[in-house]
């Protein structure tokens, strides 16, 4: 963990933003829309710009950051997320959610694309994440620690808060929003699962399967911000539909039901407690 590259990251990205963000947002596959509807001031910086970043390749990712303000309150906002899966190292992947916190982030509201495990959800389900089962055979704080961001040893039993799981759960039942509640099971891919993966993540306790989020909220979770997460569910799991799976599904789904999810954003945002 490198304390001195977040520093510099945070430092050229600081006189360019136009107030002080407190929450920030990460947007998965097909869910990139929202970073459009972020309210003036607006400020876009791509990730290729900034010292110590890496380049999105993902499809749908727009890889930038924008900053602006989302029903009143100031928000960053990842117009796309990097993956292990892109040939990024795990610090690399977790380094703008460290450098979010450094430029004043307290609450983390990730969301992504994931295949339904759950034999009960069903192609566009929206999910929240209560827990996760990492997968992925590797952990973000691998490494010397840097006590400026966080303990050694993380503790990781409330990594989703509770109280923003509850204030999603009331913004759904406002707006008339069926919201499924499980487990995220994260991989590495890029290839999908086989079913009989699917079988065993089932076994497991797994809800939902996917390619991200978990080193975000472990780094989030490192560093003492609050998190919040929701999965899209774009395609059922291999083996429970007699179909190939395919990344076109994941988009296409992505944009016809991502702005349910867009609209229980903008609802809990509204109700945040305010500091």
């Amino acid at each position: 963990m490198n304390y001195q590259k977040m520093c510099e990251a945070a430092d050229y990205m600081r006189p360019l933003l136009p107030e002080t963000p407190k929450v920030g947002l990460i947007l998965g596959s097909g869910l990139g829309d929202l970073g459009e509807k972020l309210e003036e001031p607006r400020r876009i910086i791509p990730y290729g710009e900034i010292p110590g970043f890496v380049c999105s390749t993902a499809p749908g990712h727009k890889g930038r950051f924008i900053c602006g303000r989302l029903s009143g309150v100031p928000v960053l906002c990842m117009q796309g997320r990097l993956h292990c899966y892109e040939g990024h190292d795990i610090t690399e992947v977790v380094l703008p959610v460290q450098v979010m916190r450094l430029l004043g982030v307290e609450t983390l509201i990730l969301t992504n694309a994931a295949g339904g495990v759950n034999l009960d959800f069903k192609v566009g389900d929206l999910m929240l994440l209560e827990d996760h089962i990492n997968f992925m055979g590797r952990n973000p704080l691998i490494g010397k620690n840097a006590p400026e961001m966080g303990p050694r040893f993380c503790d990781m039993s409330y990594t989703y808060t509770p109280a923003l799981r509850k204030l999603a759960l009331e913004a759904a039942q406002r707006l008339g929003i069926s919201l499924r509640r499980g487990v995220y099971l994260a991989t590495t891919g890029p290839s999908f699962e086989t079913p009989a993966e699917i079988r065993a993540f089932r076994t497991l306790g797994a809800d939902a399967v996917g390619m991200s989020t978990v080193p975000e909220a472990i780094a989030a979770s490192h560093c003492g911000m609050k998190v919040l997460a929701f999965s899209l569910i774009t395609n059922m799991a291999a083996g429970i539909l007699d179909q190939p799976l395919t990344e076109e599904e994941v988009i296409e789904i992505g944009q016809a039901k991502g702005q349910e999810l867009q609209k229980l954003v903008l609802d809990i945002l509204a109700h945040l407690p305010q500091a």
